[in-house]
């Protein structure tokens, strides 16, 4: 798990041979860009604009990727993500391969990941993550995750 904002994000971009076009993509944002998928990359990259509100820490649903990281970066607003190892989580869902990710029970202890507009955080396969989650109350979030194939 990483985490740190567009400004830092030029750091990032030699983790992965796929990270330069994620992160061109994220500073390059519109606005306006429609909510849905966004191809970068085909199915090597590519980007899903998303709006919602943020949720209470009990609603928290712990989820992990085999096939993608996710550069979740927060567009406006704020929010709450919770993060641990994936290691040793019970699944509470099977693993769809189709949508990549399968779901975990949440475990006793993890770490808080308070995020705001212009900043992101990395997910690694390894890395079981509870997104959406409030931050001082319910929010209106725009949220732009990049799957970048693994």
């Amino acid at each position: 798990m990483i985490a740190g904002t567009l400004a830092q994000c030029s750091r990032y971009a030699s983790l992965s041979p796929r990270f330069g076009a994620a992160f061109d993509f994220l500073r390059s944002l519109s606005a306006n860009l429609p909510l849905g998928r966004h191809d970068i990359a085909s199915d090597d990259c590519f980007a899903l604009v998303q709006a919602y509100t943020t949720k209470p820490l009990a609603a928290a649903k712990f989820e992990a990727h085999r096939n993608y990281v996710d550069i979740q970066f927060l567009q406006s607003g704020r929010e709450t993500l919770l993060w641990t190892p994936l290691t040793g989580l019970a699944e509470t869902q099977a693993y769809d391969s189709e949508k990549d990710y399968a779901l975990f029970a949440a475990p006793a202890n993890a770490t808080p990941l308070r995020l705001r507009a212009g900043e992101f955080t990395i997910f690694y396969p390894e890395d079981a993550h509870a997104p959406c989650l409030e931050l001082d109350g319910p929010c209106e979030v725009r949220k732009i995750v990049v799957k970048v194939r693994v």
